[in-house]
């Protein structure tokens, strides 16, 4: 069985689990702390980051763009039939999926209005750009069957839809095709199955608390007033 060597809140480990959990692939995952990391994971990691999966042979993989190939290429693409052209677009549009997570979570983690809203703009802007991307006729990113882009950006959507419905602020709230986008890969539970059973916990202990977004209805509320009068 797989080994997915794992910190609780990353996105990039997210991928990784979302692609197994998309064609149900058996896997376990070791948990280990960022702060202390073990030398054994020291060892079998160059980067020193998360996520590792370690393959049934005993082989050490990093780096999550590797990892999703080689599962990919060991348990078969979740699409089948599609032009090299579609496979090129698809693997660009993912890249930019994976190069915002660290951005959202940048901008999640801001203390006041001024570093949310400097730190959301590269955010907001790719999202514009997806939402120009997608057609809004089909349930996923390119068609009503889920591709390993859906997966990439599954992370990122799970947690502004997490975001959305824990406090007052909507990521998507301008770009409805990308919130349909949202909705349906949600409504696969992939994104759910796909992270630790604490997840949430963490996620609002880190993101939800203390920050700007923890407090963005009562700042909302107080900004409106002070604009009214």
């Amino acid at each position: 069985m797989l080994t997915v060597v794992s910190f609780s809140l990353c996105p990039f480990v997210q991928r990784v689990t979302a692609a197994l959990e998309a064609r149900n692939i058996p896997y376990k995952v070791d948990f280990i702390s960022l702060k202390n990391k073990p030398d054994w994971f020291l060892e079998m990691s160059p980067n020193a980051q998360v996520p590792v999966v370690i393959t049934n042979e005993g082989t050490a993989l990093f780096e999550s763009e590797a990892i999703v190939e080689f599962i990919n290429e060991e348990y078969g693409p979740l699409q089948s039939r599609i032009s090299n052209e579609q496979k090129a677009i698809e693997r660009a549009w993912s890249y930019q999926g994976t190069k915002l997570y660290l951005a959202q979570c940048r901008t999640m983690s801001a203390k006041d209005r001024e570093s949310f809203e400097q730190r959301g703009k590269p955010l907001m802007t790719a999202l514009s750009k997806v939402e120009e991307q997608l057609s809004g006729d089909t349930k996923y990113f390119s068609s009503d069957q889920i591709s390993n882009v859906d997966i990439a950006w599954m992370p990122l959507l799970y947690r502004a839809d997490l975001v959305a419905q824990h406090t007052k602020h909507d990521f998507l709230q301008q770009f409805p095709k990308v919130k349909k986008w949202k909705d349906s890969l949600v409504k696969t539970s992939i994104a759910e199955k796909s992270v630790s059973s604490d997840f949430f916990q963490k996620f609002k202990d880190f993101y939800l608390t203390n920050t700007y977004i923890s407090g963005y209805e009562a700042q909302q509320s107080a900004h409106c007033c002070a604009e009214s009068c």
